[in-house]
């Protein structure tokens, strides 16, 4: 029998995360160079460090426009290569495998493009993908043109727990599947900042549950009131005008289920947010994000008081209350081991990653289709956009 795609899936999470297990002793034949700016995004989440963990990579160089942060970065990667170009260090290195780390999203696209026409094999990219669905095309274009395996390094998406979370979810643990609801992390960065910077990791995990996007309709609010272009700024980390901090978003999606993004500047709770929840007639699977455990299951409709207390239980990729069988499981995840390898088994194997270019502009979309259905006063946006630009912009 072919394999379904959710069984592909949590076949490459778990070989790859054994594979991340193992490690020692192999030998370094991926070269690897990393690009960041000091200042001006930095690094992201060890997307520079996280090649040392991978004994089938070698750190080569790295590049760095900050002449300071170039040299505290190769005193702290251990590389003697650096570079304040990166075009320069593309051209005579050569790296097999290139890390864009800087979160700052403004900086994505051209380098993206430079090393998608280095002759890179595979590209690892900080979250925010980028700043629109047109220079999403661009890069997916570039990288398929190329053919290089580019993955957007949304971690979570390679948690082994999450086919786990499927098998429960088929066998009825929930009951029928009612919606996916999500909260942003819901601090001072509430609202669009939120649902670009910490939502764009959510908006990811709707699509693994929920398939593809149909259509949005949401409404975007500055203090209570909806945003007018009045109250669009340039806003941080390179994502260009932005708007409003508060967002309350419905998508329709493709296996015929609502999932629902909200987010409210200074609502959220450090233990309770940042996290989607599958809702179903008899019960809920919670997963919060770059949490350990990072799913727990409560029996019993939700809509439904009882007298009796119910006790949310953790979810192990063995199942409900089962201790969980892969030793340091979040760390390898976190540290982005298990996506690094799947990164590397795409290029071998001539297939995407889990996370890839495409999975990324999905993701871009989603939050141009807010914009857009706030701009049409609350119109239901279908999927693909038509236009390709920052919503904001036309305001």
């Amino acid at each position: 029998m072919k394999p379904t795609r959710r069984q592909f899936l949590g076949t490459v999470a778990t070989s790859s995360l054994a594979l991340a297990a193992r490690g020692a002793g192999a030998t370094p034949h991926w070269s690897v160079a990393v690009i960041g700016h000091t200042g001006r995004g930095d690094y992201g989440h060890g997307l520079d460090t996280m090649w040392e963990k991978l004994p089938e990579t070698q750190l080569m160089a790295v590049a760095d426009a900050d002449a300071k942060g170039l040299a505290a970065a190769q005193k702290k990667l251990n590389v003697t290569r650096g570079f304040t170009d990166y075009r320069k260090m593309l051209a005579e290195v050569k790296p097999d495998i290139v890390a864009i780390g800087m979160r700052h999203v403004d900086q994505h696209r051209d380098v993206a493009l430079a090393v998608a026409a280095s002759g890179a094999r595979g590209i690892y990219i900080e979250k925010p993908f980028c700043r629109t669905p047109a220079e999403a095309d661009e890069i997916v274009a570039a990288c398929e043109k190329h053919n290089v395996k580019l993955a957007v390094a949304h971690r979570n998406r390679w948690h082994p727990v999450l086919p786990a979370i499927d098998k429960l979810v088929k066998d009825g643990a929930i009951g029928r599947l009612l919606e996916l609801r999500v909260r942003g992390k819901e601090d001072a960065r509430g609202g669009s900042l939120d649902l670009w910077v910490l939502g764009s990791h959510l908006l990811n995990l709707i699509c693994y549950f929920g398939g593809q996007p149909l259509g949005c309709s949401a409404t975007v609010s500055q203090a209570g009131k909806p945003i007018t272009r009045a109250d669009v700024k340039d806003g941080a980390e390179g994502l260009g005008p932005l708007a409003g901090n508060e967002v309350h978003a419905r998508f329709d999606m493709e296996r015929g289920i609502p999932a629902y993004f909200d987010s409210v500047a200074t609502a959220g709770d450090r233990a309770a947010g940042f996290g989607l929840q599958l809702i179903g007639t008899k019960g809920i699977i919670d997963l919060r994000v770059d949490q350990d455990p990072v799913a727990h299951y409560l029996a019993g409709n939700p809509h439904r008081p009882v007298k009796e207390p119910r006790a949310w239980q953790v979810i192990s990729t063995a199942g409900i209350g089962q201790p969980e069988p892969v030793a340091d499981i979040s760390k390898q995840v976190m540290a982005h081991l298990v996506s690094g390898r799947d990164l590397l088994a795409s290029i071998r194997e001539n297939r995407q990653p889990l996370c890839s270019a495409r999975d990324g502009r999905t993701t871009v979309e989603m939050i141009a289709a807010v914009f857009e259905s706030h701009r049409l006063q609350g119109q239901r946006i279908a999927f693909p956009l038509t236009a390709r630009d920052n919503p904001l912009t036309r305001l």
